[in-house]
């Protein structure tokens, strides 16, 4: 898969993270469309997010949005992200509060794609294109 021009706002999951870098949307043939978009090919752990339905039942979108960011399901699924993928999702919260969703995805764009232009899983740090492993 290579990676777009723009990546589509909806691919910025509620708790904070870039759906189009994940391992399962990369690897998933039928086209996951991330946590905002339809639920067809989703895995069943994302349609059964506990983040992910907490935003909906408070009529949101995005973790951020509520006043009791950073909560502390979002907190623990953060020092999760850092500790084994090197990311923050609540920076990129912060972020994309900040800058916006453009801003972020702009970003999120050069920061995962691969030399080859395929798009580097943020799970595994393997190109979806060449196959070769980014550190």
């Amino acid at each position: 898969m290579k990676m777009p021009v723009f990546i589509q706002p909806y691919f910025f999951a509620s708790c904070g993270m870039n759906c189009l870098v994940c391992y399962v949307h990369l690897k998933n043939k039928k086209n996951c469309l991330g946590c905002l978009g339809e639920d067809t090919n989703k895995p069943e752990r994302c349609l059964n997010c506990e983040i992910k339905k907490c935003v909906k039942d408070k009529e949101l979108s995005h973790c951020y949005e509520c006043i009791e960011f950073p909560c502390i399901k979002i907190k623990n699924l953060d020092k999760s992200y850092k500790k084994r993928y090197r990311i923050s999702l609540i920076e990129n919260s912060k972020m994309v509060k900040e800058k916006g969703i453009e801003e972020f995805m702009n970003i999120e764009n050069k920061k995962w794609q691969c030399e080859c232009f395929g798009i580097i899983s943020l799970h595994d740090r393997f190109c979806s294109e060449c196959k070769k492993k980014i550190e």
